[in-house]
């Protein structure tokens, strides 16, 4: 098939895809307080059972795409109520995305030479673009593999059973074979790609190599780096479990601790907020410390409470709280109506720095910070009492932040016992 004919197939092919997710279920909210319940879970389950992966190989589909964002949101419900169909689903994407990785893709939609000189194991963003670039979103595909590994590895119980739909790419027949394929798979990406071309240590702190055409020898910017250490944390926690490669686990730990201090080190202005609470200010990259867009901001506060409630980088209620002020304080300037940049100003004629009408859905997690703004954070992301989202990512975090409000609640009972 000639590359042109592929290229049509493959939009028809995820048109038809994405048209599915609106035939899923809605998902549906009992109640903004108490702990997560069942009908909710079940709500997400019978959503889940609706939406299928998107035939892409494109990287930017697996970051910031439909199935970007389902893959995070199945892991997430995973992480509060073990369901075998979650697991099941996200096998499914999994399988997906592993056999459309550009080493295992056949020609001509696969086996593309990219900007390396090589057919790495990579999902390329523009793969009809040469050179063939690679980014930031690279992270996100192997936190996916490993995000999944982990949720098996973690479940014993399945070891032994095969895989729910069976094994079409022949990528393990049993759960456990399955982990260990996509854990493998996801080390392949870092070893032979990421941490072999694309990035470059300096001090510790990530930057793109001196040869790579996207970003040339630039610091990595924080939503960019927030997706590496998706991948980095994901693979050492799932290595953490099966505790088959103590070195991985101390390397892929180092690389996110030490880019995590350096943001709140070197990344930020801090400042006291028109309310006279601790507030941050960044900047898309290094060396600038302010006037991040939202768009951005919004994937670089989800990636650092994803961090944070991994409980692995000694992140601190106190270093997270400005998160929240700067959220709720700064950027809300009215009643659904919030900034365009994380310091409270807006440039409408901008792609990312314009107003939006609600709270965007990374940032939702801030208000695990602001306990006293959680309703109005959630009414603000389209999450209300008796109500309903079809948004995958927000309907997740919401449960998460429900979950943890829930055991913050119990822990608090316990002790004043």
């Amino acid at each position: 098939m000639k590359q042109n004919q592929y290229l049509k197939l493959s939009l028809m092919l995820s048109l038809a895809s994405v048209s599915l997710y609106s035939h899923a279920a809605p998902l549906t909210v009992d109640s903004l307080d108490g702990p997560v319940a069942a009908n909710e879970i079940q709500s997400f389950v019978d959503f889940a059972k609706g939406i299928q992966p998107v035939i892409s190989e494109s990287g930017e589909e697996w970051s910031q795409g439909d199935d970007g964002k389902a893959m995070k949101a199945l892991s997430q419900v995973y992480d509060i109520a073990p369901r075998k169909e979650v697991l099941d689903k996200m096998t499914d994407y999994c399988d997906s995305l592993l056999s459309q990785r550009n080493d295992i893709l056949p020609a001509p939609a696969g086996h593309r030479v990219i900007w390396t000189g090589r057919v790495d194991p990579v999902w390329p963003n523009v793969p009809d673009k040469y050179p063939i670039q690679t980014g930031g979103e690279q992270g996100d595909p192997v936190g996916h593999l490993a995000s999944c590994a982990r949720q098996i590895i973690k479940t014993p119980a399945l070891y032994n059973q095969n895989v729910a739909g069976g094994d079409p790419h022949h990528f393990g027949a049993t759960y456990l074979q399955r982990a260990k394929t996509y854990l493998a798979e996801a080390d392949k990406t870092m070893d032979q790609h990421i941490l072999k071309s694309l990035l470059t240590m300096k001090d510790g702190h990530m930057y793109f190599a001196d040869n790579s055409p996207y970003q040339t020898g630039k610091p990595v910017p924080w939503n960019q780096q927030m997706m590496f250490d998706y991948g980095f944390m994901n693979l050492a926690q799932a290595h953490d479990l099966l505790k088959d490669d103590p070195a991985r686990v101390q390397r892929y730990d180092a690389i996110v601790k030490s880019n995590l201090d350096w943001f709140f080190q070197s990344g930020l202005t801090r400042y006291t907020d028109q309310a006279g609470k601790a507030a941050y200010n960044w900047a898309y990259a290094i060396p600038a410390t302010g006037g991040e867009d939202c768009n951005h901001g919004s994937m670089d506060v989800y990636g650092f409470y994803r961090l944070l409630l991994s409980g692995r980088y000694g992140l601190t209620a106190k270093q997270m709280a400005p998160f929240g002020n700067t959220v709720f304080d700064v950027m809300r300037l009215g009643d659904r109506d919030y900034s365009g940049r994380v310091d409270g100003s807006s440039d409408n004629s901008s792609k990312h720095g314009g107003e939006t009408n609600y709270l965007r859905t990374g940032f939702m997690l801030a208000a695990l910070s602001r306990p006293d703004a959680y309703y109005t954070m959630m009414s603000d992301a389209g999450i209300q009492d008796g109500g309903s989202t079809s948004s995958a990512s927000a309907y997740a975090n919401f449960l998460t932040i429900k979950s943890q409000r829930s055991a913050a609640r119990s822990a608090k009972q316990l002790s004043q016992r």
